[in-house]
């Protein structure tokens, strides 16, 4: 048994869990979000036999899409001055943990 833990853009998260939910699995959504643009995420947490790992993946990686996007910079020039610029990064995508489940209850 395996525990997923999949990090997806909150552009991304209705696609992936509508897509979860019509394929039988079940999940845990929480809101999240990253340390370094400071955005929304939502953090999926499924709970998968073995057999159905690659399945799940395959759902999060259709549905998780990378995007380019401008998020303001900051730069110094000299003592004092300093002059804010965009600059483009690559968001969204999915990041995904998988790990073993010792035990797992239903209750």
């Amino acid at each position: 048994m395996k525990l997923i833990f999949a990090i997806i853009n909150n552009d991304d998260s209705h696609a992936v869990q509508s897509a979860l939910t019509k394929g039988g699995i079940q999940a845990t959504k929480l809101a999240s979000s990253g340390g370094f643009l400071m955005a929304g995420n939502t953090t999926f947490m499924i709970c998968s036999d073995d057999d159905k790992l690659e399945e799940i993946i395959e759902i999060v990686k259709k549905h998780s899409h990378r995007r380019k996007q401008f998020v303001p910079n900051s730069a110094s020039y000299g003592i004092g001055s300093y002059a804010s610029f965009p600059v483009e990064v690559t968001v969204g995508g999915a990041t995904v943990f998988v790990t073993n489940v010792e035990r797992f209850e239903k209750i």
